[in-house]
């Protein structure tokens, strides 16, 4: 069992703990605090262990926030993250209680997503999709998330507009029609929405 030989600081919050036998260990100070951690100190192995646990928690919890200072993530994605750090218990111990104080919040995080893709990106529904899927989020997510997006006229208004802003031009190619809808298909339209549209476009020139 080990035993506590000293206790020293080390720098900032993080104290120095020195054993009889072995390496030192590097504890954050309110860690030890709550441990009652002490000079002359005998730990079973399972109380050192809570110890370990109790750090590694708090350094997952402060990486998290510092994570979420720079951007939103999802519960998955935040998850992923710290796991290439920390063990599992300590993953969801942490993403649970930010998720349950509001900090992470998967429906937010999609409507977030959802403005970016549809309405700066110009992404259809398929592709918008697609995307958030790999973000980690729930198909009931996903799709609450671009229902304000999914009315029929709303979608072939962006189709005119991305087609009038990017591929005009291409139109009046040989073969520039295909070559336009397959772009539209690859950006996530059907090609029901894209025909449609491309018509009415005509029809306005």
């Amino acid at each position: 069992m080990p035993v506590i030989a000293d206790i020293s600081q080390f720098k900032g919050k993080t104290l120095r703990i020195d054993f009889s036998e072995g390496e030192p260990a590097f504890i954050n100070s309110e860690v030890v605090y709550d441990k009652s951690l002490k000079k002359g100190m005998v730990l079973s192995e399972d109380q050192w262990q809570e110890v370990v646990y109790a750090n590694d928690l708090r350094r997952a919890k402060e990486r998290a926030l510092y994570l979420l200072d720079y951007k939103d993530y999802s519960y998955v994605m935040l998850f992923k993250k710290l796991s290439e750090n920390y063990e599992e218990q300590i993953c969801y111990e942490v993403c649970d209680k930010l998720s349950e104080l509001g900090v992470i919040n998967d429906r937010r995080f999609a409507a977030g997503l959802a403005r970016r893709y549809i309405e700066v990106k110009r992404f259809g529904y398929y592709r918008a999709v697609q995307e958030m899927k790999l973000k980690g989020l729930s198909k009931e997510i996903i799709e609450e998330a671009l229902e304000p997006y999914s009315g029929t006229q709303d979608v072939r208004r962006r189709i005119r507009e991305l087609v009038e802003k990017k591929y005009l031009r291409r139109l009046e190619e040989e073969g520039g029609a295909n070559k336009v809808k397959n772009a539209l298909v690859r950006q996530g339209y059907s090609y029901a929405d894209i025909n449609a549209a491309l018509n009415e476009l005509v029809g306005e020139e």
